[in-house]
């Protein structure tokens, strides 16, 4: 199961009613933040998470609305003496940017890990997931992510017992373990079913749309997409500074058949988002304006019986 929340859904600046985007997913224990704008910090009290279990943290890009939160978060994980290495993900100069803003947060008692993004696209397995950057269109280097949980097939009793397996060894076998006794090898394939479907979330912000958006969030269980403009005639401006607007979000989540969206990262100008909904469902049904502190719990479907 992945804890989802959108802790901030505005892009910028923030407002007194709007923190900047920023999403954090818990999964087992960790915790991974993508993007970290100015109010981090404050989203993740309000909605009454830990900073402790954030093993990883992801940038899009390296525009202050999404990066300008982590010294202070930096410091305040050091504050509560955390000794644990932290990784850090992001484009071409990830530790170069991150080392000018530790300027103001020099002394931490952990160790940072920098995994910097190498072309059109990187996966990178962790804590029991697997995360891939893709590459967007914005007019810096920025990447959207999608995280997948895989699900192994479901364990065959009948076929263990059918190839002698001792019963010992199963629970280990379900658990993708390969197991040497003697001069027999027991492989998890030997008694598991076919995999089933796992859980994929997409995250994706400051963007024109990109068939890379649509190739990686193909399938997701939920879609996360800036939508920066809901306002009629806003295309050229958005087209103009590289942002989407709420009917492109729209397409592309209708395109790459996902099972819901929710629109983050609006302009200071967008007071109301709700307002323009009725006209994104047009497009895609299942979209939702996003707002500060959205959650949800993705979970797997039930095996049929």
């Amino acid at each position: 199961m992945l804890d989802v929340c959108l802790l901030g859904s505005g892009g910028m600046m923030p407002l007194p009613y709007r923190w900047l985007t920023a999403l954090m997913v818990r999964y087992n224990g960790s915790s991974l933040l993508i993007d970290c704008g100015e109010g981090t910090q404050i989203a993740i009290k309000e909605k009454g998470w830990s900073f402790k279990p954030i093993d990883v943290i992801c940038f899009t890009h390296y525009h202050g609305d999404h990066i300008s939160g982590l010294p202070g978060l930096l410091l305040t994980m050091g504050n509560a003496e955390r000794t644990e290495p932290l990784t850090l993900i992001g484009p071409k100069g990830l530790e170069r940017v991150v080392n000018a803003l530790r300027v103001i947060a020099p002394e931490l008692p952990f160790p940072i890990l920098y995994r910097e993004i190498n072309g059109a696209s990187e996966e990178f397995c962790l804590n029991g997931y697997r995360l891939k950057a893709f590459r967007v269109n914005h007019n810096v280097l920025c990447y959207g992510y999608t995280l997948e949980l895989d699900r192994a097939g479901r364990f065959q009793p009948d076929r263990a017992q059918a190839l002698d397996i001792p019963k010992h060894y199963w629970s280990r076998l379900q658990k993708g373990e390969t197991i040497a006794d003697g001069d027999k090898v027991y492989t998890p394939d030997m008694v598991l079913g076919a995999p089933r479907k796992g859980i994929k979330l997409t995250y994706c912000t400051d963007t024109r749309p990109t068939q890379s958006i649509v190739d990686n969030a193909m399938h997701s269980d939920l879609f996360i997409c800036e939508g920066m403009y809901g306002e009629k005639g806003k295309e050229a401006k958005a087209k103009e500074y590289k942002h989407m607007t709420f009917y492109e979000a729209a397409k592309l989540a209708k395109a790459a058949e996902v099972k819901e969206m929710w629109l983050t990262h609006y302009s200071p100008s967008l007071t109301r988002p709700e307002e323009y909904m009725d006209e994104v469902r047009k497009i895609f049904p299942a979209a939702s304006a996003g707002k500060d502190r959205k959650s949800v719990e993705l979970d797997f479907e039930k095996d049929e019986e």
